[in-house]
């Protein structure tokens, strides 16, 4: 966000010494009082002054609707701020889902936090998990996806999805939904599919990097998902594949690439952020 322009103010929900993907880790949860200091630091020197706010990765459901407290907060000053979620609960591997997050997160995400967000990035498994419907075609990921705009948000975006690809198992879905309420009152609804080629490793930190570049190029295109989508995955596409041929040069010939060397090559790809070439289309429905 920093090298796309952005002036950004940091609140480290966990400070571990490493993300979680390594055997081990150390550190420390942020909890709702800690945050809520923090907060407070800002409004007295009234400095809480923001366009947007994102979260990610929590692991503390009062910090969660502390969160929602400060964003309601937020919203009341400026009416415009844009609220990006990202309701990091769990994943699929092999077909099979699971949280990785305490369990008691799920109805604090889907009663208090989605109705305040405007724009959720949950991969297929959170999707579900959001609305208590599974996905097994298209035609019910968007159906899906419209359960979550009545819910509140007015931009989703399924990030991943195990869906079939029409350019065949080696690409990975993504689709996105915007529904703009136009000022006679009538709903528009744009939607994408984006389909990108899969990569033979498991990364940390995709989602995290996804969001916060969904949450600028939706600034730098607001009325516009699918040239905000192409940006978007075709500049994870640029780091993910800095990203893989870096470890694998680093493991050697043969070797599995160990977590470390699968670290996303963030600063090596300053440019592709800052300008990614447009490598991925999104295919408008």
């Amino acid at each position: 966000l920093q090298v796309l322009g952005f002036e950004v103010d940091t609140v480290n929900s966990v400070q571990f010494s490493n993300h979680t993907g390594y055997s081990h880790w150390k550190g420390q949860v942020l909890n709702s009082d800690e945050l809520h200091e923090l907060y407070d630091g800002l409004k007295l020197n009234k400095v809480n002054q923001y366009d947007y706010v994102l979260t990610g990765y929590t692991r503390d459901s009062s910090f969660l609707a502390m969160v929602v407290d400060i964003v309601q907060e937020l919203k009341q000053q400026n009416s415009n701020l844009v609220y990006v979620c990202d309701p990091v609960m769990g994943d699929k591997w092999n077909g099979e889902g699971s949280m990785y997050v305490p369990k008691d997160l799920l109805p604090v995400y889907r009663d208090k936090v989605v109705p305040v967000a405007d724009i959720i990035t949950p991969n297929q498994f959170e999707a579900e998990l959001l609305t208590g419907r599974k996905i097994h075609t298209e035609k019910e990921a968007l159906e899906v996806m419209d359960m979550l705009h009545a819910m509140g948000p007015e931009t989703v975006v399924i990030t991943s999805s195990d869906l079939q690809a029409s350019l065949g198992n080696d690409y990975l879905i993504a689709l996105g939904s915007h529904r703009k309420t136009k000022a006679d009152g009538t709903r528009v609804t744009q939607r994408i599919r984006v389909e990108s080629p899969k990569m033979d490793a498991v990364f940390v930190g995709t989602g995290d990097l996804f969001a916060a570049m969904l949450l600028a190029w939706t600034h730098k295109h607001p009325n516009n998902l699918k040239v905000a989508c192409e940006k978007t995955v075709s500049a994870m596409q640029h780091v993910l594949q800095r990203t893989i041929k870096s470890a694998k040069a680093q493991a050697g010939e043969g070797n599995k690439p160990n977590s470390a060397q699968l670290e996303l090559r963030m600063v090596q790809s300053k440019k592709d952020i800052e300008n990614p070439e447009i490598i991925v289309r999104a295919t408008v429905l």
